[in-house]
């Protein structure tokens, strides 16, 4: 049924449990797993002097770049424990649904696995933003872990 699950994460604990979950399904089913996960652009603020914000984006783009390479390290290590083979993807400057839908795409995904919401919006008494946008954009069955 499902040949290839696209597992997103942001390293939340809320994620942790949709990458166990698709890791989980990925294993019984015998399917191929893309981990993936999505570093923001930096909001621009008109009237911010352009060298403050120069340096603000060098500094923000970089940490935000070894966050995620630390988040896609550990979901390949908690595949590894779970004896499933996973390619890992780190998309930079993106908005995270728009990403996340192209990745499944571009690696011809028949599922997407994800966690309700993540590390932004209004906390546990929502469906997260992004989480939303998938489901009504995605072109493949998603799979939303609680």
């Amino acid at each position: 049924m499902y040949k290839h699950i696209l597992i997103s994460t942001d390293g939340s604990d809320l994620a942790q449990k949709g990458l166990d979950h698709g890791l989980t399904l990925a294993k019984g089913l015998g399917a191929k797993v893309t981990i993936v996960t999505v570093t923001e652009r930096l909001p621009v603020y008109y009237g911010l002097d352009a060298g403050v914000a120069a340096m603000a984006y060098g500094g923000y783009g970089a940490n935000q770049k070894e966050a995620a390479e630390k988040v896609l390290t550990a979901a390949k290590a908690a595949a590894a424990r779970m004896a499933v083979m996973a390619d890992t993807v780190l998309i930079e400057d993106a908005l995270p649904a728009e990403a996340i839908i192209e990745a499944a795409k571009a690696h011809d995904c028949s599922l997407i696995a994800m966690a309700s919401h993540g590390r932004r919006g209004l906390g546990r008494l929502m469906m997260g933003s992004v989480t939303a946008e998938v489901l009504a954009h995605s072109p493949v069955p998603v799979l939303v872990v609680r």
